[in-house]
């Protein structure tokens, strides 16, 4: 069990982690909730808060870069927003919820240790593919708006494995795909949202991830090696999801 007053240091640290590589911390904040034994609904309505918080400033350094290319985005958002909205307002038990969490964070663990090394700003770019990417997006979009992330941890290894694009270009669309997803995911929320609800908790841990998200998002991902953070990140998670599992 996570003593609350340790929730906002756990919550500064992660959002400065995923900030510096373009994600938002979404299974990371999830998976800290859970240890702490706070109610799902409030677990997975915190994440998604934190999520936009983090990735927007993110998002706005990546367009200020012009590294945002929003036709080859297109197709992943536009069929993730609505599935988003769909899966949060679905209304699924506690011990389903634990359950797909726990396997979630699983399956992106491996894809995390298994991405492979792309170049930041060149490379060989496969030919851009609409249906497929509308799939992807769209799938993703509906597990993210069940569980309460993002997506971008799924999203990110899986474009880096089709060759989708550079690296930099990679961590950009994922920092849209997030935003997006748990703005999404917030609206199908809120009218499924308990009475209980603790919002000063939920504005402290968002104080905190502003925080460490700003510093994370300035930071650039040449100063850390990609490698050693993509492999450090899947460890946490998968002890995260194995815990989860084994709890629930």
């Amino acid at each position: 069990m996570i003593s609350d007053w340790l929730l906002p240091f756990f919550f500064m640290g992660i959002a400065f982690w995923y900030a510096s590589v373009g994600f938002g911390g979404g299974s990371s904040y999830l998976a800290i909730l859970a240890l702490a034994g706070l109610p799902f609904q409030e677990i997975r309505l915190t994440a998604l808060i934190c999520n936009v918080i983090v990735v927007t400033g993110g998002t706005l350094i990546f367009f200020q870069n012009r590294q945002i290319n929003w036709r080859k985005i297109l197709p992943l958002v536009v069929a993730s927003i609505p599935l988003a909205f769909f899966g949060a307002k679905m209304r699924i038990s506690e011990e389903t919820f634990f359950l797909l969490l726990g396997i979630s964070l699983l399956a992106a663990a491996a894809l995390l240790w298994f991405q492979p090394q792309r170049p930041m700003d060149n490379g060989s770019i496969a030919s851009s593919r609409p249906l497929r990417d509308g799939m992807l997006g769209g799938g993703i979009g509906l597990l993210s708006g069940m569980v309460g992330i993002g997506g971008g941890i799924f999203l990110s290894p899986l474009l880096h494995l089709s060759s989708w694009d550079t690296a930099r270009k990679i961590a950009a669309t994922a920092s849209v795909f997030i935003l997006v997803n748990s703005i999404s995911g917030i609206s199908g929320q809120l009218s499924n949202l308990p009475t209980d609800i603790n919002w000063q908790r939920v504005a402290l841990l968002g104080g905190a991830v502003l925080l460490g998200g700003q510093l994370g998002s300035r930071i650039s991902m040449a100063r850390f090696n990609p490698l050693i953070i993509r492999r450090l990140t899947a460890l946490l998670v998968f002890v995260a999801g194995v815990e989860v599992l084994s709890r629930h």
